[in-house]
């Protein structure tokens, strides 16, 4: 998806809410219990977002096809509800999620791609493990892949790859990307870059950002450690490069609101509700209001600081079910 200004951005925004507020029921449906149509503005800022808890009560599409190429789900525990996300075109999801990871890193056959994602791997449809195995298969390196449990041979290809000057990308949850650097204690991976996506599934406490990527950057030895955000209800993702900064993709903005105001945005630098609009998300919904709490740079760049519970947000409360 090729997008060339902000202003080509913000005119392709309003067009697919136009597409979406016609053919998108849910959409529809939340929008006019806002009464906002597509005739009462005419600035994407405007635009209303739609709760990202839709996706779990919701059949989400603006297409009328009841055969979907996928159903991306995410993940939860026994007994409660996931969001899942009807994909129409993987083809064109691979593409553009590889484009979007190239613009970052560069061209992904110069890279050897592992994965350290146990708790994904359980699941027949997760988004994050399909994206991965599609940059391992385009990898074209014999020791891509994923290493779900053996940790040793896992090192054994980080070892080799130092020596040997192999370009290599690890990602990794964050609990198995500890117990990777409890194995490896101190070892010099200065050659590689380590990516976390988040999350300790249960496996471990919690910890703040800064004190996860600083143990990490220890046992490796590197200077940062890269981040992905993405979520089951995209299909566009962002990358940090560092310090938990993240770059919006071409095809992706983020509009940080007050929490018990969905309609107000928030001045950069200040924390409040991140809203996504991903243009990639054409067949479902562009325009989502997530459950994560964050803050705008001046620059563009943003950064997630927490989870907001469900309650907090007033939108919710808008939301047909």
């Amino acid at each position: 998806m090729s997008i060339q200004s902000k202003q080509d951005f913000e005119l392709l925004a309003l067009d697919i809410f136009r597409y979406q507020y016609k053919n998108n029921n849910v959409y529809r449906s939340y929008c006019d219990s806002l009464k906002l149509s597509p005739e009462a503005f005419d600035h994407w800022s405007e635009i209303p977002f739609l709760p990202i808890s839709a996706f779990k009560n919701h059949h989400v599409t603006s297409l009328s096809s009841e055969n979907p190429e996928a159903v991306f789900e995410s993940s939860g525990t026994t007994g409660m509800s996931t969001s899942k996300h009807p994909v129409y075109d993987l083809e064109f999801y691979d593409r553009h999620a590889m484009e979007i990871f190239e613009k970052e890193y560069g061209a992904i056959q110069d890279l050897c791609i592992l994965a350290l994602l146990p708790s994904y791997l359980e699941r027949s449809n997760s988004s994050l493990v399909h994206m991965v195995n599609s940059f391992i298969a385009e990898s074209g390196n014999a020791s891509s892949g994923f290493y779900k449990d053996d940790l040793a041979q896992l090192k054994e290809v980080l070892d080799l790859h130092q020596k040997t000057g192999i370009k290599t990308l690890l990602i990794g949850v964050s609990f198995a990307l500890l117990d990777l650097a409890e194995l490896v204690k101190r070892e010099d991976y200065s050659n590689h870059t380590f990516m976390e996506t988040g999350g300790m599934k249960g496996r471990r406490k919690e910890l703040p950002r800064e004190e996860l990527h600083a143990i990490l950057s220890e046992a490796f030895n590197v200077k940062e450690i890269h981040s992905e955000y993405g979520m089951t209800e995209l299909l566009s993702q962002s990358y940090s490069h560092g310090k938990g900064i993240f770059k919006e993709s071409e095809s992706m903005r983020i509009v940080v609101k007050e929490i018990t105001d969905p309609f107000t945005e928030m001045k950069n630098g200040k924390s409040g509700v991140v809203n996504i609009i991903d243009l990639g998300n054409v067949d479902s919904c562009s325009f989502i209001q997530s459950e994560d709490l964050g803050k705008k740079h001046k620059d563009g760049n943003f950064e997630i600081i927490g989870r907001l519970d469900h309650s907090d947000i007033r939108g919710c409360s808008l939301l047909y079910t």
